[in-house]
């Protein structure tokens, strides 16, 4: 196995100078004589790993890129393993050479160090993974013999592949071609070769500090992404040259810790555009993806944390008007247009436009197939996603999820009815249905931590002990599909998201109960079919009650009291006042069948398990 290694690569590597391309497309043998996870600092959100690369004769240090990591995770990669390195980069960080390792293919797993491999830059003072430190290797010859036919371990990389160089001014030095993925504050002469997947519109801000305007720019390449921003002057010089799906030369921009409550974009830094950024279109957009996505598919997105971003496709089956809102917030209008979409699970899921994707959202003919990438997961009556200022959607993609998904519904999905994710608590099915053969106790569910971190679904058998009456009810847009929350105006009730005024209020349940078991008690939350459930009657009614005679709705709440419901849950980490707590959602309710529940009883113990 040692004769497979690429002698003579680290060396090489080493004392790579700009020009020297052809390494990192080489794909050289080498042995990872340590793959060690590091310790991150605080704003890291991602593990990296270091890696100590070997080819039998020297060795240095090398970090494994992010997108890896699930190979160093499950064990793929690890000490003693033999690859072939089929992508990477080389970086001085803090002084010092550190090849990134980009893609890797697996040749065998060794039980032992191959060679004799010397450290070629020995820590000053310390040994490096127990092999005495070396003589710093001498500089790589300035002309390479090629490989003898008969020696296999000769190293001759291929010949390195072409693409445009950025323009540079006479005399001046053209900078290395960096991977995204390697750059970090600690590099100055860098350029990178991206495509820009997502532009903002241009904002504006007048604060006490001044006023001033911004926009962001999303860029990719093959090996991650980053989000760049630019200010004032720099809008005026780089926003109309920036043009989304153009892949650029870019250079001379600052690098710095990335502000996570501004982006969605998976990477600890962002790059600020100045005065003295160079941008250069390429014309040359090999190697340069348009988007990578990350599918989830709409089952799953209830498992999905609130307010984090995910990637969907599906078929817009149902398109909304462009209505306009005021936020209460800030009491600015917004553009705003609801999209119905659906997938071959027989789900759909409604997904909201804002601004100026709203507004000059427009599709003639079929229903379109769209890709969407960093929409925002909410949870508000149910699932429900909207795009962030950094989201993006292609319409119609030329992926292949998105010509199955066209197949699919011009064969089968045009005439299929669909359960909505969107505007119900009830979605049962994969994502909260009642499953009686796993039923949990309400003790168990607190001790198991449900919840806790992600949203987790539980079914459980309970009573009712105390129900709220102060909050019962909402009143709530009278338009089928609304439900949103109408305000009292001198009479007449306005809701904003339909830009009408109503008469009068649909009220709907939002019930707050305390429920317990022989073992613990909890609260749950449930909307409007909860409601129906305990009551029977319509929240209508029931609210109409309570304003005539207080006494009768004291007797119906009374009522509802101690009555047993099978009930499957949903239980999710919230943050209120800057209190978390884990909140268990109600989402279906069924009452109690006794003669069911009997009949399952005789049917247990005429089983193996009664008979055992």
């Amino acid at each position: 196995m040692e004769a497979e290694l690429s002698r003579g690569i680290i060396t090489r590597l080493f004392h790579a100078q700009d020009g020297d391309d052809d390494l990192y497309t080489s794909q050289p043998t080498v042995q990872f004589l340590s793959v060690r996870k590091v310790d991150a600092p605080s704003h890291a959100t991602v593990d990296r790993y270091r890696l100590i690369i070997s080819d039998g004769e020297y060795f240095m240090q090398a970090m494994l890129a992010t997108q890896l990591n699930a190979m160093a995770d499950e064990g793929e990669i690890k000490k003693n393993t033999v690859v072939v390195i089929e992508r990477m980069t080389r970086n001085l960080v803090q002084g010092k050479q550190l090849v990134i390792v980009m893609g890797v293919r697996v040749v065998a797993q060794c039980d032992e160090k191959l060679g004799n491999a010397l450290n070629i830059q020995p820590p000053k003072g310390e040994k490096s993974e127990g092999v005495s430190p070396a003589p710093v290797a001498p500089p790589a010859p300035a002309a390479r013999a090629p490989a003898s036919s008969g020696t296999k371990n000769a190293y001759a990389p291929p010949q390195s592949r072409q693409e445009q160089a950025p323009p540079k001014q006479q005399g001046a030095k053209t900078n290395s071609i960096y991977f995204i993925e390697g750059l970090s504050p600690y590099q100055n002469n860098w350029t990178i070769k991206a495509r820009v997947t997502q532009k903002s519109d241009i904002k504006t801000w007048s604060n006490t500090r001044g006023e001033g305007k911004l926009f962001s720019v999303t860029l990719m390449d093959e090996s991650g992404e980053i989000r760049g921003t630019g200010f004032n002057a720099v809008v005026d010089e780089l926003y109309e040259k920036l043009q989304e799906g153009k892949v650029y030369f870019i250079s001379k921009a600052r690098v710095n810790l990335a502000k996570k409550k501004f982006s969605n974009v998976a990477n600890d830094y962002e790059l600020t555009l100045e005065k003295n950024t160079e941008v250069t279109e390429c014309l040359d957009t090999t190697n340069v993806p348009a988007v990578k996505y990350n599918f989830v598919e709409f089952p799953n997105l209830g498992e999905l944390v609130k307010d984090s971003a995910c990637d969907v496709i599906g078929i817009a089956k149902e398109i909304g008007e462009n209505t306009q809102i005021t936020a209460k917030s800030t009491g600015r209008t917004m553009n705003k247009r609801d999209l119905t979409l659906v997938d071959r699970s027989g789900h759909s899921v409604r997904l909201t436009l804002w601004g100026v994707q709203a507004e000059q959202f427009h599709v003639d003919g079929d229903p379109p197939v769209i890709a969407f990438k960093g929409v925002k997961v909410g949870d508000f009556g149910g699932v429900s996603l909207s795009m962030y200022h950094s989201s993006t959607m292609a319409l119609d993609p030329d992926i292949p999820e998105a010509h199955a998904l066209r197949g699919w519904y011009d064969g089968v999905g045009a005439n299929q009815s669909f359960q909505s994710l969107s505007n119900s608590t009830m979605s049962g099915g994969a994502t909260g249905g009642f499953n009686r053969a796993e039923m949990r106790t309400l003790n168990d569910v607190k001790e198991s931590q449900l919840g806790e971190g992600k949203q987790d679904y539980f079914s459980c058998r309970a009573s009712i002990m105390h129900i709220k009456g102060e909050t019962i009810a909402y009143p709530a847009c009278p338009t089928e599909g609304c439900n949103k929350k109408v305000i009292d105006m001198n009479g007449s009730w306005r809701c904003e998201k339909c830009d009408k005024s109503f008469p009068r209020p649909e009220h709907r349940y939002m019930v707050s109960m305390a429920v317990a078991d022989h073992t613990a008690q909890a609260w749950f939350q449930g909307f409007n079919d909860v409601g129906l459930a305990v009551f029977n009657m319509p929240a209508n009614d029931l609210v109409e009650i309570k304003e005539r005679d207080e006494a009768a709705f004291n007797v119906i709440m009374h009522k509802a009291i101690c009555q047993t419901y099978n009930f499957s849950c949903r239980a999710r980490q919230e943050t209120f006042n800057d209190t978390t707590r884990v909140r268990y959602g109600i989402n279906r309710i069924l009452p109690m069948n006794y003669e069911e529940e009997g009949n399952i009883l005789r049917d247990l113990l005429h089983s193996d398990w009664g008979r055992a």
